[in-house]
C-alpha cells in the first residue's frame, strides 16, 4: 500500500510540475498562511502532528485525533489594507474511523474606486474569495506513514466577473515516535477552474513541497526545515537594482548561483517549549528576506516571530512578520478546545 501511495505521489509530480508562481496563476490566497503559527514559522510548515486543527488546511496527512473537537479562528489585517482569516473544525468519530475536518480561508480586498476608459467614476467595487475545504487522513497500514487529502471549493468574485474552481491537497507524512522527527511530502492545490472569469482558463498556484521537524531530546524546542515551490527550478530571478556596472559603464546583471537558488527555497523556524502552555516561535524565510531586501539597507525582512499562550480551553496566538520597511503583517489566533 504505501509503494502505491509513493508511486502516486511521483507520478503526480512529473505530470503538474510546471513553473507557477506568484503573478503566474489565478487563487493566489490559497497560499497564505494558515494561522499565527504557521505565519511566525515562515510562513509555510507541514510536519505539526498534534492540537493545532489550522495545520490540516495546508498538509491533510497531519490531520489526528488530538484534533477532535478543536475549534480554531485567525484573523490577519494584511498589506495594504487586505483583510483576511481562517477557520478550521475537526471531529473524531472513533478510533477506527479517525477524524474529518473541515475548515474555510476568506480574503476581502476592500473597496475600490472605478473609473472607465475616459476617466469618469464608475462607483465603487469589491472583491473577495474564499475556499472551503474537507480533509481526512488515514494510517497506511502499520506503518509509521500516514496519507491525507483534502477537498477545496473555491469561490471568486473581482467587481464584476466571478469564477469557481475546485482543487485537492494530497499529503503524505512519516512520524517517527522514538526520535520525535517527522518528515511531509505535500502536493497542494492541484486542480482547475470550474467557470473563468471572462472565458480564460487560468491555472492554480500548484506546489510540491517538503518539511522536516523534530523534538530534541534535552532541549524545549523543536527545529523546523521546510523547503517549498520544488516544482520550479530555478526560482530566483536577477534584480534589476542589483546590476553592477564597470569602469567602462558595461552593465552586468545579477547572479544567482546554485547555492542562492537551493536557499529561495528554504525556511527554518523553531519553537520554544513546543508543548507547553506559552510557547515561543522564531523563523526566517530566505526568499521572501532576498526578494525584498532593500539595497545597503537593514530592514530584516524574511523574519517573524510570534508567541502562543493557553489559558484553560483556550489558547491566543499572535505573530508578527516582518516584509519591507513599510509593510509588516499582525497575526491573531484564537484555538478553542469544545470538548
Amino acid at each position: 500500500m504505501l509503494r502505491k501511495i509513493i508511486t502516486f505521489f511521483c507520478l503526480t509530480i512529473s505530470t503538474l510540475t510546471m513553473a507557477q508562481v506568484g503573478g503566474e496563476s489565478t487563487y493566489q490566497f490559497l497560499n497564505l498562511v494558515s494561522s499565527p503559527r504557521q505565519a511566525a514559522l515562515g510562513g509555510k510548515v507541514f510536519t505539526n502532528v498534534d492540537y493545532d486543527v489550522t495545520q490540516g488546511l495546508f498538509n491533510p496527512a497531519t490531520i489526528n485525533v488530538e484534533m477532535d473537537n478543536q475549534l480554531a479562528i485567525n484573523y490577519s489585517s494584511y498589506l495594504g489594507g487586505i483583510s483576511y482569516g481562517t477557520a478550521a473544525y475537526a471531529y473524531t468519530v472513533d478510533r477506527r474511523t479517525q477524524t474529518f475536518h473541515a475548515g474555510i480561508t476568506y480574503i476581502n480586498y476592500g473597496s475600490f474606486d472605478g473609473y472607465d476608459e475616459a476617466g469618469n467614476s464608475t462607483g465603487t467595487f469589491t472583491g473577495n474569495e474564499a475556499a472551503l475545504s474537507f480533509g481526512y487522513a488515514l494510517q497506511i497500514g502499520y506503518s509509521d506513514f500516514y496519507f491525507g487529502a483534502n477537498i477545496k471549493l473555491i469561490t471568486s468574485k473581482l467587481e464584476q466577473y466571478n469564477s469557481l474552481g475546485a482543487a485537492v491537497d494530497l499529503g503524505l507524512i512519516y512520524i517517527n515516535d522514538y526520535l520525535d522527527f517527522n518528515a511531509a511530502l505535500v502536493v497542494r492545490n492541484l486542480g482547475t477552474q470550474i467557470t473563468t472569469y471572462a472565458g480564460l482558463n487560468e491555472r492554480l498556484p500548484f506546489e510540491v513541497a517538503f518539511g522536516m521537524s523534530q523534538r530534541l531530546e534535552n532541549v524545549p524546542l523543536r527545529w523546523h526545515i521546510t523547503l517549498e515551490n520544488l516544482q520550479e527550478w530555478p526560482i530566483a530571478t536577477a534584480n534589476p537594482a542589483r546590476n553592477t556596472s564597470d569602469l567602462s559603464g558595461n552593465q552586468s546583471s545579477e547572479k544567482v548561483g546554485f547555492i542562492g537558488q537551493v536557499i529561495r527555497h528554504t525556511i527554518v523556524g523553531a519553537e520554544i517549549f513546543p508543548e507547553g502552555g506559552f510557547n515561543i516561535r522564531l523563523a526566517y524565510n530566505f526568499r521572501r528576506g532576498e526578494e525584498l531586501r532593500i539595497l545597503d539597507q537593514r530592514n530584516f525582512s524574511g523574519l517573524s516571530a510570534g508567541i502562543s499562550i493557553k489559558m484553560n480551553k483556550m489558547r491566543f496566538s499572535y505573530t508578527h512578520a516582518k516584509y519591507t520597511s513599510a509593510a509588516n503583517s499582525n497575526f491573531f489566533g484564537l484555538q478553542i478546545d469544545l470538548q
